[in-house]
């Protein structure tokens, strides 16, 4: 699909360009005959702004090209502009390359812009759940990071119910649940949540060193 990202690179100037012909053509002749030019430049310029490169910050997340999907997140003139659900996933990569830069202030705004947007969103509640629920997520381990267990909790809970998008994600807060009930030495619900976090079998070096690290001495616990 590289002509469709390239057609989403390049819509505007193209939309730009074929609008300038519409009208060149419109001047030279008349209107009918630059109707579809019109047309298909309102599309693509109307497109721009709507729907945005979200596709193209997506396939720099997946070859791991952060710098690339920054850049492309920065062409985002009008981020008020994109339909909602749109509009939830640039706040949504755009918290989650704060996370990457540790700038944890300015990661945690943008995710709850985004999480508002998909509580505002009935198309959301539908099709991106768990892209609500990792949301949810990483706002509960920035709350944790900031020392607000209980806030970090109850959105580790909401992340859960929501629905997560694969082991990884499981695993990692089920952990966190697990550390939280050991802080709060209720030590029956960590073991629980623990077996939990393990059944996901996850492979993350980061997620499988703490599974190590609480196995050590997490069945010495009562309970």
């Amino acid at each position: 699909m590289k002509w469709l990202n390239l057609l989403i690179k390049y819509r505007l100037p193209l939309g730009i360009i074929l609008l300038a012909l519409a009208i060149f053509t419109n001047i030279q002749t008349s209107f009918w005959p630059s109707f579809i030019l019109y047309l298909i430049a309102v599309v693509l310029i109307v497109g721009h702004f709507l729907f945005g490169p979200m596709r193209l910050i997506q396939t720099c997340m997946e070859e791991g090209d952060v710098d690339g999907a920054k850049k492309v997140l920065d062409s985002v003139w009008f981020p008020a502009l994109l339909i909602k659900p749109v509009r939830s996933v640039y706040y949504t990569v755009k918290g989650n390359l704060d996370m990457m830069n540790q700038d944890y202030a300015a990661a945690e705004k943008n995710l709850k812009k985004s999480n508002e947007l998909m509580n505002s969103s009935t198309l959301m509640k539908g099709q991106l759940q768990q892209a609500e629920g990792a949301n949810k997520l990483q706002l509960g381990m920035l709350a944790i990071q900031k020392g607000d267990m209980k806030g970090g909790e109850s959105y580790i809970r909401q992340a859960i119910r929501a629905g997560l998008p694969d082991n990884e994600n499981n695993a990692a807060a089920y952990l966190q649940l697990c550390s939280i009930m050991m802080n709060k030495r209720e030590f029956r619900a960590a073991k629980d949540y623990f077996r939990k976090a393990k059944a996901y079998k996850p492979t993350t070096p980061q997620i499988v060193d703490q599974i190590k690290q609480i196995e050590k001495y997490i069945g010495r616990m009562p309970g």
